[in-house]
């Protein structure tokens, strides 16, 4: 038999729906697998140094691994209404920002590129200071005033009325409204020196997983329950719903045409490095 894959995904309920199948072992065929599950700046790094065969990373990452790392077609985070938020204390307008501290969760993330556009075309030559923050220290952060604005992610969507904090913008919202396009967050990326054959069988595969997860849900219960125990069973689900759709079965063009956009608009404003020439075209499923 062969030696398991070394995956890395995110203990989000969207990631460990997704991939329960694969890694519990319920797809006959299937390449066997060994996980690990960490957050995403984790998974992040472990891209950079080239560890693992198979990771959940951050679209944002994307550019610093792709001379290791190839795109699947299935298996990420993209989305209508489903981006980051920035919160304050209290009911304030953009341009109270100026001047003032917003926590981040990592300057490597998707959220961070959508605030970083949000910033040059909202608050054009204003200066907004950043501090990098635990993802789950931000909120109460900002509820207690050690900062100004907090930028938040996934569950928080549903959670942040709970602090008392208010929405100062949707950055996601804000994204769609001025591209048409999905929103890029997690990409899932597996190591080129595997060769096309397994690569286009690990699409595959992916692909299979997010099936059997929406056909059989209750299967995957438990294992997504382990590992979000902090989230109530409602936000639960309600996280998988707004995640795991028809971009995270297969990219596609729309997907795609997202993913481009993202990560030219950041190269431009010197937030990520360019893309080479053919770098971010996905692996292919296999026939």
């Amino acid at each position: 038999m062969a030696s398991p894959l070394e995956l890395a995904h995110s203990p989000c309920p969207n990631d460990t729906f997704a991939f329960h199948a694969w890694t519990a072992g319920l797809l006959p065929g299937a390449p066997p697998v060994d996980l690990t599950v960490a957050d995403i700046d984790v998974t992040n790094g472990m891209a950079a140094r080239g560890e693992l065969d198979v990771l959940k990373i951050s679209y944002a990452a994307l550019p610093y691994v792709l001379d290791r790392y190839a795109l699947l077609p299935c298996g990420g985070a993209l989305g209508h209404g489903c981006g980051p938020l920035l919160l304050t204390r209290t009911a304030c307008a953009p341009g109270d920002l100026a001047g003032r501290v917003v926590a981040i969760p990592t300057e490597r993330s998707t959220a961070f590129l959508l605030f970083r556009l949000w910033v040059e075309q909202a608050l054009p030559g204003r200066e907004i200071r950043t501090v990098v923050m635990p993802f789950d220290r931000i909120m109460p952060a900002v509820r207690d005033g050690e900062v100004d604005a907090g930028l938040v992610i996934h569950e928080a969507r549903f959670t942040f009325h709970t602090y008392g904090l208010h929405r100062l913008v949707d950055l996601g919202e804000a994204w769609e409204e001025r591209t048409g396009l999905p929103i890029p967050l997690g990409a899932i990326v597996a190591r080129r020196a595997l060769g096309a054959e397994r690569l286009a069988e690990l699409a595959t595969t992916v692909r299979a997983s997010v099936r059997h997860a929406w056909a059989d849900p209750e299967a995957s219960r438990e294992h997504v329950r382990s590992h979000a125990q902090e989230l109530a069973p409602e936000v639960q689900k309600q996280h998988i719903e707004l995640y795991v759709n028809e971009y995270t079965e297969e990219l596609g063009s729309g997907g795609l045409a997202a993913v481009r956009a993202l990560l030219e608009r950041a190269a431009e404003a010197g937030a990520v490095p360019a893309l080479p020439p053919g770098a971010l075209e996905p692996v292919p499923f296999a026939r």
